[in-house]
């Protein structure tokens, strides 16, 4: 019987392992990629490098969730990866909206408190697509163990993120609901239908199987 196959697993902004905790992954060995504290005005392709460290194999599988996903892409443009899986993220700056974009010249997330930036309230409850009680919950205490200075710092990147590259081992999964990344900005390879910014927590199941095909092809 062959040993399952392993995939690596970097969460969003804001987010760590829990948010995969919902998906069913008996088809693979998942290891989770913990964020690093950033250097002093480093960029993500630099970031990308030292985080790569924690990827023992050569030519990996990498699933990246949101900003994740950024930072996979960043790590696959500079080592060999076997398949690239993004989940409610972008390939491209291209696929950033311009209203992330106004971040360059208008950096409001620099001078935002951290418990500003780390409060789950309606309105951001709403962005990310999630209204179950546990959900919630599991989001809130995310937040609450994030670091303030990394999510500034992973604000900025994504606003300022130059990267025009499409590679073509980089596998697109989208929510049609996706309000902070909107579909209308995103070429996606699969379409969930009513998927929002966390389907990987709210539509587990489908991604689950979806993830079971892509990275078993």
């Amino acid at each position: 019987m062959s040993s399952l196959p392993t995939i690596y697993f970097i969460s969003g902004l804001g987010a760590d392992e829990r948010a995969f905790q919902f998906l069913d992954l008996s088809f693979c060995k998942p290891v989770y990629v913990d964020w690093i504290k950033p250097l002093p005005g480093e960029h993500i392709s630099h970031y990308s490098v030292r985080l790569r460290e924690q990827i023992t194999e050569e030519g990996p599988v990498i699933v990246g969730l949101s900003f994740g996903g950024m930072v996979a892409v960043e790590i696959a443009r500079q080592f060999p990866v076997k398949k690239l899986i993004l989940l409610s993220s972008a390939k491209s700056a291209k696929e950033i909206p311009f209203y992330i974009k106004w971040l360059r010249y208008l950096p409001l997330h620099k001078i935002i408190s951290f418990s500003l930036l780390k409060r789950a309230n309606h309105s951001v409850y709403r962005l990310m697509g999630i209204e179950k009680r546990k959900d919630k919950i599991i989001f809130r205490e995310m937040l609450n163990s994030s670091d303030g200075n990394f999510m500034k710092w992973a604000v900025g990147q994504i606003a300022n993120w130059r990267n025009n590259d499409v590679l073509t081992n980089a596998v697109h999964i989208h929510g049609t609901a996706d309000i902070l990344l909107p579909l209308k900005y995103i070429d996606a390879d699969y379409l969930i239908e009513g998927g929002e910014h966390l389907m990987v927590m709210t539509k587990a199941e489908t991604i689950s199987g979806l993830l079971q095909r892509i990275t078993l092809q």
